[in-house]
């Protein structure tokens, strides 16, 4: 049993992990607007805080402080997902990586890694789904 991987082994072993590569760009993109997101809900619940009980030309808009706290735990929720979703993903190509320094076969759990993976994913899209379909509400188009 040789110490180390062969060229040949290693060559094999990043063309396997590609596609989850490829995955682990996708998901930090993601990751990266659904923080905007978050950021923008948080940024426009400060706003509404804001604003005072005699302010009679804006007080309605308070009454947007619920939904918006509904869109936070969704976006929250979803970035979960994502963050597991890429932790999973990095597991397999360090599973991939650490597999072939012992010669130890890696199908089955790197499998199911990525099944887990793509698991995670897709909860973190229905969530941000379910997001989108409350975002846009009336008061958000009112100056």
């Amino acid at each position: 049993m040789p110490v180390a991987p062969s060229i040949d082994q290693l060559a094999r072993i990043i063309g396997n992990v590609a596609a989850p590569a490829f995955l682990l760009g996708a998901v930090a993109s993601f990751i990266s607007v659904l923080i905007s997101r978050i950021n923008r809900v948080v940024d426009r619940a400060r706003l509404l805080h804001d604003i005072t009980d005699d302010d009679a030309s804006k007080a309605y808009l308070k009454a947007d402080i619920p939904r918006l706290r509904h869109r936070a735990l969704l976006l929250n929720r979803s970035l979960f997902c994502s963050i597991l979703s890429a932790i999973l993903t990095a597991l397999i190509i360090i599973v991939a990586f650490i597999s072939a320094l012992f010669n130890v076969a890696h199908e089955y759990g790197v499998a199911l890694l990525f099944m887990a993976a793509l698991l995670t994913f897709c909860a973190s899209l229905i969530d941000l789904a379910r997001e989108t379909r409350i975002a846009l509400h009336d008061n958000d188009l009112r100056v």
